[in-house]
């Protein structure tokens, strides 16, 4: 019987053809192997969010009057609402955590060199998103938490020179945080983001499926030099069986922390009332935030704040453009951007850990 039904699709859509890209398909195989994991697991959480999300939106309401009083009720009254709720809210930060692990790895192994520059842009764009999601879904509880640090963050947006003010009447659908921005960030986090991400995902694995899996120059030039060192393992079942195994991992931790540590819901916001003690932005962008807490009010006649976020729009770009900098081919020998991604690295963490920390 199953056959006559892998037969009947087959026959009209032809899946023999589809899926013969995957037979031959092979991946290195070498002691850094472990690091290809990290974009399986982040496109397994967004799948994650996606159910999860789907399962919320079916409450939810987006608007000022009803939006936290609709989370209130998933997470007291709907059948494990608030187990569905921690897994999206605990998912969405561990898929922000594998991403930028990914974007690392893919940096120290050199994985954006030519012809791979493509991958690295697309990738870079969907970790852009990623933290967009992070950031329109911040405010869609309707707490007094997230009213405030959505208006610091909308705020930061309107410094920009020129464009400041349009993108802050943008983002907030008038010149103060309401309902209306309420029900615009509902419409970024569940239809427009998503769109786009859906597209970019399509033409990054597009890149990866044409261009393989990346070797690191160390690697390639042992394999150069003693063919026989070479190793490679079938994409299907070996590979494809132990990303699998990635994501029980993913799916075990992300269990532990939503039954353990269930998310928070607050108090409802309350645009007149006093700001909430000690207002951060959630953890990815701690590092930028307290970055911009160092500058001083004015450098020279140019505002700080304002420097500060060019600066971060700047780097940036220049970050998504990396591969185009980096000259360094096949051989193994240590690359000045490898001392760059050392940098970024320990700025992050270390910033981010400070930002944490400081009142």
């Amino acid at each position: 019987m199953l056959k006559k039904i892998i037969d009947w699709l087959d026959e009209r859509l032809h899946l023999d053809g589809l899926l013969e890209p995957f037979r031959h398909k092979t991946v290195p195989t070498h002691k850094l192997s472990c690091w290809y994991f990290f974009g399986g697991i982040t496109l397994f959480l967004f799948l994650i969010q996606l159910l999860t999300g789907i399962l919320l939106l079916l409450y939810y309401k987006p608007g000022a009057n009803e939006a936290f009083e609709s989370v209130q009720y998933i997470v007291t009254r709907v059948q494990f609402g608030w187990l569905i709720r921690s897994i999206h809210s605990w998912s969405a930060n561990l898929m922000v955590f594998t991403a930028v692990a990914h974007m690392f790895s893919v940096l120290f192994l050199k994985a954006y060199r030519k012809p791979r520059e493509l991958t690295w842009i697309t990738g870079m764009l969907l970790l852009f998103l990623v933290m967009g999601f992070g950031f329109s879904g911040y405010l869609l509880p309707w707490n007094q938490l997230a009213f405030f640090a959505t208006t610091v963050g909308t705020q930061m947006a309107g410094q920009v020179p020129l464009i400041g003010q349009p993108i802050l009447i943008f983002l907030r659908g008038g010149p103060e945080v309401t309902g209306a921005t309420l029900t615009r960030f509902f419409g970024f986090h569940v239809a427009v983001l998503p769109g786009l991400v859906f597209v970019l995902i399509a033409i990054h694995l597009f890149f990866v499926q044409r261009q393989g899996m990346s070797v690191p120059p160390k690697v390639e030039k042992e394999w150069e030099q003693n063919p026989s060192l070479r190793r490679e393992m079938k994409f299907f079942p070996n590979f494809a069986l132990r990303e699998m195994m990635a994501w029980y991992v993913a799916i075990g931790a992300l269990g532990v922390l939503a039954a353990l540590f269930p998310w928070d819901l607050g108090v409802k916001a309350d645009p007149f009332g006093a700001a909430a003690a000690g207002i951060k932005p959630e953890w990815y962008f701690l590092f930028m935030y307290q970055t911009l807490k160092f500058i001083p009010a004015h450098i020279g006649f140019i505002d700080g704040e304002v420097l500060g976020i060019m600066g971060c729009g700047v780097v940036a770009l220049l970050w998504m453009l990396l591969p185009f900098f980096d000259r360094e081919r096949a051989g193994g020998k240590k690359s000045w951007m490898t001392g760059i991604g050392i940098f970024a690295l320990v700025y992050v963490i270390v910033f981010t850990v400070y930002g944490y920390v400081a009142k």
